[in-house]
């Protein structure tokens, strides 16, 4: 694209691309100089010249500046990378219907169940924790929600692959970064809003804040899908321009959920909504995935995609790896992994397991706590785990250059009558936990998910995933199957 089609005034070069990581500049692309956390992207303007950079987008004075380069002063860097992303990939968020999920949990579950039920009306991609996902083309994360370039290429990949929808994740950390300012969203979803990213936001109202741009910022003929049973529902409902549609267990909503049956590989409850009473079944298992499925069906029907007509893809939803998925390979006790990794998402957990864990049996849980992250928690989720469970066994999470004993001691800090015991390597403790189970017991895995890496003090590691360490300790240590 010629750079006189972005900027105006700008000289009639050809940009081939763009960039904001000087380490990935390439001959003939333009370079935004973020202001970052840690670096500045004005640090690097040689480096990225060096490379054949042929515009430089700025906010501060230069100096011995370049023949041959183009260099843009502005304002607000950000800003102008969110429109020059937008444009350059042909503004493909206004080609499609843009679904956007954000909260503190359930992101991952309503877009991937998004991507699932509506690719059968319209096909639907998803960019968030898991992948990039569209058609036949599945790409790893980047983040949960990517910076404008990764974000908008994507979008525009996905209409020349003919989707004609996209489900988002869109994280506190997204809408503060502003990486999501020029995404035309249609339907905005609010799940829950719980404790998190204090670390990074500083106070929970900013945490709100920054989750409330997604609603301010929804155009007056969007749709802002919101949890009526969440305390900051009213605020959302009040910061929005957009319709508010509500759903919801506990209060009154537009689509409201009641007499709701729970079991080991399944739920079914009675769905109220504008089109009538539904009888749905689904092999989602514990409550908050009830909310998780009232919120997509919501933004679903809301853009015309009749109940009815979703009801037989309810009953068959396909796994969510590493969100509360269920590890069955025969064995007599249940093993769940799941990507909890904040105090209201494991307490919900917990509640699940309580639930269909006889009372004569055990609940013996596996987790850590990231390293370099929110440190306070750590104290809650022993306080918690301590409160359902009757075994815990701490390991490894992400331990960067911390001492994965230190954060495992400041977990047990919280802990006060459930024995536990410390296993540093993670897939011992997993075999641990699985090993000790008896029948009817049930093993919870929790914080990584599906992740195949971990963070360590000298970066990121390949790791195995917790979902296929189970899977082959009960083949294995269980079950006896040598592979």
């Amino acid at each position: 694209m010629k750079l006189s089609q972005l900027f105006e005034n700008a000289p009639d070069m050809e940009i081939e691309g763009l960039c904001l990581d000087s380490r990935l500049a390439k001959e003939n692309d333009m370079y935004f100089c973020m202001e970052g956390i840690v670096h500045d992207g004005h640090d690097f303007i040689d480096d990225v010249l060096d490379k054949g950079v042929k515009c430089i987008v700025h906010s501060k004075e230069l100096s011995n500046m370049r023949k041959g380069v183009a260099y843009i002063k502005v304002e607000n860097v950000n800003r102008t990378l969110n429109s020059v992303a937008s444009r350059f990939y042909g503004n493909p968020s206004k080609k499609m219907k843009v679904f956007g999920v954000t909260g503190t949990n359930g992101k991952s579950s309503v877009t991937n169940i998004i991507q699932d039920v509506y690719s059968h009306f319209h096909p639907c991609g998803y960019i968030g924790t898991i992948s990039i996902r569209y058609g036949n083309v599945t790409l790893p994360p980047n983040l949960t929600t990517p910076d404008p370039i990764i974000l908008h290429h994507a979008m525009h990949d996905m209409v020349e692959n003919g989707m004609e929808a996209v489900a988002l994740e869109v994280s506190s950390h997204g809408l503060e970064l502003g990486r999501v300012q020029s995404v035309d969203f249609d339907i905005a979803i609010f799940t829950n809003l719980t404790y998190d990213h204090l670390d990074f936001h500083g106070t929970f109202e900013n945490y709100f804040e920054a989750k409330k741009k997604l609603f301010t910022n929804l155009k007056p003929e969007g749709i802002a899908v919101l949890n009526a049973d969440d305390e900051y529902f009213d605020r959302l409902k009040d910061a929005t321009k957009a319709k508010v549609v509500t759903y919801g267990i506990q209060n009154d909503a537009d689509y409201h959920a009641d007499n709701i049956r729970m079991g080991t590989d399944g739920s079914s409850f009675v769905l109220r909504c504008k089109e009538g009473t539904f009888e749905v079944t689904t092999n989602l298992v514990a409550l908050y995935n009830i909310y998780n499925l009232l919120a997509a069906v919501a933004a679903m029907c809301e853009s015309g995609i009749k109940v009815e007509d979703m009801l037989p893809y309810l009953e068959t939803l396909k796994q969510i790896e590493g969100r509360l998925e269920r590890i069955d390979e025969g064995q007599p006790f249940n093993v769940f992994v799941d990507f909890a990794h904040t105090p209201d998402g494991m307490e919900k957990v917990f509640e699940y397991a309580k639930g269909i864990t006889p009372d004569n049996c055990s609940i013996i849980a596996v987790f850590g706590s990231a390293g370099k992250r929110d440190t306070k928690k750590r104290k809650v989720f022993g306080e918690i785990a301590d409160r359902y469970c009757d075994s815990i066994i701490l390991t490894e999470d992400d331990p960067r250059d911390e001492s994965a004993k230190d954060i495992a001691n400041e977990i047990r800090s919280g802990i006060k009558n459930t024995n536990s015991i410390f296993i540093e390597d993670r897939y011992a403790a997993i075999r641990q936990a699985i090993e000790s189970a008896n029948v009817n017991d049930t093993v919870l895995i929790l914080g990584k998910g599906d992740e195949v890496f971990m963070y360590r003090e000298f970066g990121r590691e390949e790791w195995m995933g917790d979902h296929n360490v189970a899977r082959h300790c009960i083949r294995k240590y269980t079950l006896g199957i040598e592979e």
